[in-house]
């Protein structure tokens, strides 16, 4: 079976490709899709207050509400997925997740701002399409009318 992942932030933009993915739009069936959600993580001034208990609840707690809409569209669907709660840089926990599943695609959504914007402030799209072995594929949540 093949494996996909689908980086998750709990926008619309991810919700639009989960939408993109149960469509079955592009994929062929007989894939497990892999939802990740990267929590940043804390400074070290934050572990020396709060306990390690503490922040990986925290941590828990944000993918858990980042990746519930998308799991409901792809349950919904019938598409098989599992759960993946990582904490640390985005695009280098995406890649590097993506790498340890053999990933066939990442599949992403994508604000669509544009380069000025995203070369000033970075894009996690940008960079997990620069370090990516696997192909890449971005989607934009559709205009609203």
């Amino acid at each position: 079976m093949s494996n996909i992942v689908l980086a998750t932030d709990g926008s619309a933009f991810s919700d639009a490709a989960a939408r993109f993915i149960a469509e079955g739009k592009l994929l062929q069936t007989g894939f497990t899709v892999h939802v990740v959600h990267v929590a940043p993580e804390v400074s070290g001034q934050v572990r020396a207050f709060v306990s390690k208990e503490t922040i990986d609840a925290w941590h828990q707690e944000a993918s858990d509400k980042a990746m519930a809409g998308v799991c409901d569209i792809l349950s919904g669907a019938g598409v098989p997925f599992e759960r993946h709660a990582l904490h640390g840089f985005a695009p280098e926990c995406i890649v590097t997740y993506a790498r340890s599943v053999d990933a066939q695609a990442i599949i992403m959504g994508t604000h669509g701002r544009g380069s000025f914007f995203d070369a000033v402030i970075g894009s996690v799209a940008g960079r997990v399409l620069a370090q990516s072995d696997c192909p890449v594929l971005l989607v934009k949540a559709p205009e609203k009318s």
